[in-house]
């Protein structure tokens, strides 16, 4: 077993960041404004990096930034400052694909950890070793390995390289995420950050001497979702992940939740937790299985894990499942009451659950609710309004009150 096993959480902004934290993230990764594969979520200026690199070393977390694009020429005079910049806020390392980032990044960033990204592609020993030797140390290996090759890379690299593993999330169809699709169908680069997701639309056939007549591929008069992948999760595999040699296990996300960045965060805390506690008994308790289903997801799989990636694909829709809304966040626990901040309606004598980090999830029924004036109320109905209601428990602050749909 590795002496670093980390729980590496997607951040898109300082709320989703404070999430991480608080449920049990290691480490972070986020964007600043350019360079990285997520454009919606390129909320952290240089302020708001140095803001969150100092909130994370505080806690002793690590934060890695992402500079994995590839970008086109007219970009790169623009890396010199977007890196200095990075390395003054304190940033951890610097997550590139493309080489000649990695040479800049090297220039601009002598002292400061080079990991390469997914993007690369990497799915042998020979890569990895090779941008060991260029500097890097980290790998985060291509989505598209089986638990051996894994291993195999682990074995034939020199022991100071980490080794990166993507175990929870969102896949793309494209390789390595080296997609073209997007580009041609909406002019939005996945390669920069933009994709626009066509991957989980549907398709149909066109006739060309019937150009209004659409028929589908097969399934029914919905069309096809033949390029829409499953969602991946291995928090059951975690043992078998770290005796392989994974040091890092990396959550999918940057654009999702902050809800889904405390859940998925806190199972895969919980997950190796367990897994350090007794290696040789890796057994999860079923409440902890069925928290990756409390958040948004598609149909989950295993990916590439175990061979077979036919099963990766769902072709059914390209919808996700929902059964858990968060309905409010705990703020303080005093005198018998929980004070929150609304986030949907919910009303008195619901049956709620409370996730904190400390455990098990609590299921609470909302028997009184009052307003911020102490007033009692028969629904919490307005948004980010300020509430309590009794409970004898005491849980930490930014806990999650949720309900089921």
């Amino acid at each position: 077993m590795s002496d670093l096993l980390e729980i590496l959480s997607p951040v898109g902004d300082m709320e989703r960041l404070h999430a991480a934290l608080d449920f049990g993230a290691d480490a972070v990764y986020l964007g600043g404004t350019a360079f990285g594969m997520r454009a919606a979520s390129a909320k952290f200026t240089p302020e708001l990096l140095s803001q969150a690199c100092e909130l994370a070393h505080s806690r002793g977390k690590r934060v890695f930034l992402t500079c994995n694009t590839l970008p086109h020429n007219n970009e790169i005079p623009h890396f010199e400052s977007f890196v200095k910049n990075a390395v003054d806020a304190g940033v951890d390392a610097l997550i590139v694909t493309d080489i000649g980032l990695l040479s800049l990044a090297k220039k601009y960033a002598p002292d400061t950890e080079i990991h390469i990204s997914t993007q690369a592609g990497i799915v042998n020993y020979v890569t990895a070793n090779e941008f060991y030797n260029m500097g890097a140390k980290r790998v985060v290996l291509a989505r598209e390995l089986t638990l051996e090759e894994i291993a195999e890379i682990r074995a034939k690299t020199p022991d100071d390289l980490d080794i990166e593993c993507f175990v929870h999330g969102a896949m793309c169809v494209s390789f390595s995420g080296r997609c073209l699709l997007s580009q041609y169908l909406t002019s939005r680069d996945a390669n920069r950050g933009e994709c626009a997701q066509p991957c989980r639309w549907g398709y149909h056939l066109m006739e060309e001497k019937r150009t209004n007549e659409f028929y589908p591929i097969f399934e029914d008069e919905r069309g096809t979702f033949i390029l829409n992948a499953k969602d991946m999760c291995l928090i059951e595999h975690i043992d078998k992940l770290a005796k392989a040699g994974v040091n890092s296990f990396k959550i999918e996300g940057r654009a999702k939740s902050s809800y889904y960045v405390s859940v998925i965060t806190n199972a895969y805390r919980k997950a190796m937790d367990i897994y350090k506690s007794d290696p040789d008994n890796y057994h999860l308790p079923q409440w902890l299985k069925d928290e990756v289903y409390k958040v948004s997801h598609r149909a989950y799989c295993p990916g590439f894990l175990f061979g077979n990636p036919r099963e990766s694909q769902y072709y059914e829709n390209s919808g996700y499942v929902r059964e858990y809304d968060v309905v409010a966040v705990i703020e303080d626990c005093r005198d018998g009451r929980i004070y929150a901040e609304q986030r949907n309606k919910f009303n008195k004598g619901d049956e709620v659950e409370v996730l904190s980090p400390d455990g098990e999830p609590v299921i609470l029924t909302a028997s009184e609710l009052f307003d911020e004036k102490g007033e009692p109320i028969e629904t919490a109905n307005h948004a980010a309004m300020k509430f309590s209601m009794t409970c004898d428990r005491i849980f930490p602050k930014n806990s999650i009150i949720r309900i089921k749909k």
